[in-house]
């Protein structure tokens, strides 16, 4: 299967990531197992969580993702060479445990090793970027784990061109490591944060990108077409927002699309995706083998350039 770089880090992964926030929320420890080794089984080998998955379950303090994959990691220990594990630090795992300090990154990570059951993270991401930190203390801290080879690489989420600009001038003045990715929120109907600027510095500087919330919550799987279906999952509240005259015109230009290769509107909207000036490897999410094999599905799925016109201007 073709891989694609991450960056300058000289890791390469196959042009789709599983998003582990589904593990220990809406799939259980079996469910999440079965996942896992099918991913692997279909040629998927990067695995993106964060510490923070899932602290908002009433009852979850945080870990939870990052449990279940150290422990299948641990019943399935050759397949640790198959798959790179991506995770994420910053985030509030209580209100007084937050941000990217020195001393918080270098605690934060030893727990994420110890719950992923693994000596080393392959890409370690600034889940947001903290005001409070400067960049220099929170990149001298990537920079350590790098050394220490806990961390192969260092990646940012969520950051705007200009913070992400400052860390990598930081890195070269200072000869530290740099952030070799980003992970924005971007898809074919949430466009304007990433396609300007920071796609432009992503690619100027040799960024790897790797997209969130590629199916913008699941409503360009096409199941979400009225308020009366946002009630089919726990997502549903998160896709409200995307029911309107944009939303229907883009859904209308993905079922054109799906009907003429035999596809679904999911497996549209990640080739799409996968084709976009500047993504690396969209992050999609799973919670059945059906689901998963519709997105492994994806990376087969090669659009023509009047059906990648189509999807942009719908849009647009």
């Amino acid at each position: 299967m073709q891989t694609r770089q991450l960056g300058q880090s000289g890791l390469e992964i196959v042009p789709l990531v599983f998003g582990g926030n589904v593990f220990g929320w809406t799939a259980d420890e079996p469910t999440s197992f079965t996942l896992l080794d099918a991913l692997v089984d279909a040629g998927i080998d990067a695995i993106d969580t964060a510490d923070v998955y899932s602290v908002w379950v009433d009852g979850h303090e945080g870990g939870e993702s990052e449990t279940i994959i150290g422990r299948w990691l641990a019943a399935n220990p050759a397949k640790r060479a198959k798959v790179k594990i991506l995770t994420k630090v910053g985030a509030p795992m209580r209100p007084d445990d937050k941000g990217l300090k020195a001393v918080r990154i270098e605690r934060c990570v030893e727990a994420s090793l110890r719950r992923l059951q693994t000596d080393h993270i392959d890409l370690y991401q600034a889940h947001y970027p903290d005001a409070d930190t400067p960049q220099d203390e929170t990149l001298e801290a990537f920079d350590r784990l790098v050394k220490a080879g806990k961390v192969r690489a260092i990646g940012a989420s969520n950051f705007t061109a200009d913070q992400l600009s400052e860390a990598l001038d930081i890195s070269t003045a200072g000869g530290l490591a740099r952030y070799e990715t980003l992970q924005p929120e971007y898809n074919l109907y949430d466009r304007s944060g990433f396609e300007g600027p920071l796609r432009d510095l992503c690619m100027a500087r040799g960024l790897g990108v790797i997209p969130y919330f590629s199916l913008a919550s699941g409503f360009l799987s096409g199941k979400y077409r009225s308020e009366a279906d946002l009630s089919q999952s726990q997502r549903g509240s998160r896709v409200g927002k995307y029911l309107n005259p944009r939303g229907f015109a883009i859904l209308a230009a993905l079922d054109g699309v799906a009907e003429a290769h035999g596809a679904t509107p999911a497996e549209v909207a990640l080739a799409w995706m996968i084709a976009s000036p500047g993504v690396t490897a969209p992050i999609a999410s799973a919670t059945s083998l059906d689901q998963l094999n519709s997105l492994v599905k994806a990376l087969d799925l090669s659009l023509t350039a009047e059906e990648m016109t189509a999807l942009d201007q719908a849009g647009a």
